[in-house]
């Protein structure tokens, strides 16, 4: 069993590192590293999801040959729903489960333009949803370095609108912090319109990053979902 793990906005794929520790050997995560940052820091970067999704369909085509579960935090989420979209069409048919994180439902859109903020405001953005540790972002050569990549994914995010009675075939778990700042509990459930194979909400204690106390809560999630059982410890040798 894969699971393919999309990043938040200014994300990368090391953020699941703790996910990948807690789930192998019985689950491989594939992590997505979109352009334009770390190592992949030389590609121009891309403002659009549609586009992403479509880049990151045909990445995925050589592991298509299994089934592919999904799971994607914040903008991510967004990513995971049109990546089934289009994996459900192809020859390994549609992905087990898709783990909606921290986003409201693909039809619940905002008038939001923190992708139109100036600099320092974009850094208090980013800080206020405690992704990043306070004064990470001071630096200004850091900033020159970082700031492209979170204006391109916020700029892909807040332009996307999903056509009106889209859904996949997918079943969806929806995982939500109790005190995010920017997805109700109920923004959360309005996911359910948007698949036809059901879906569930567990809502943990945090904000939008909820995710960095809650990991193993999370891996136990996935295992249970994919009817993937955790590895047995190494018995005694000798």
């Amino acid at each position: 069993m894969k699971l393919v793990c999309l990043p938040h906005a200014g994300g990368s794929a090391g953020f699941y590192l703790p996910l990948s520790e807690l789930l192998g050997p019985g689950i491989e995560v594939l992590a997505i590293q979109y352009p334009g940052r770390q190592d992949r820091w030389h590609e121009p970067l891309v403002e659009d999801i549609g586009t992403l999704a479509d880049r990151i369909t045909a990445a995925l085509r050589p592991w298509t040959g299994g089934p592919l579960a999904l799971f994607g935090h914040s903008m991510g989420a967004v990513l995971g729903f049109e990546v089934a979209r289009r994996l459900q069409d192809g020859p390994a048919g549609p992905p087990p489960v898709l783990f909606a994180s921290g986003r409201r439902a693909p039809s619940r859109t905002r008038n939001e333009r923190v992708h139109l903020l100036g600099d320092d405001d974009l850094v208090a953005e980013i800080e206020a949803l405690q992704g990043t540790a306070p004064g990470a972002l001071a630096d200004p050569e850091l900033r020159e370095l970082v700031l492209p990549g979170v204006r391109a994914d916020y700029r892909a995010v807040e332009t996307y609108r999903c056509p009106p009675g889209v859904t996949v075939d997918v079943p969806v778990t929806v995982l939500v912090g109790d005190s995010d700042p920017r997805v109700s509990v109920a923004e959360a459930e309005a996911w359910s319109e948007h698949t036809t194979a059901g879906s569930s909400v567990q809502v943990f204690p945090g904000g939008h990053f909820y995710l960095a106390e809650a990991w193993a809560e999370i891996a136990g999630r996935i295992r249970r979902d994919l009817a993937v059982a955790p590895a047995a410890a190494p018995g005694p040798t000798g």
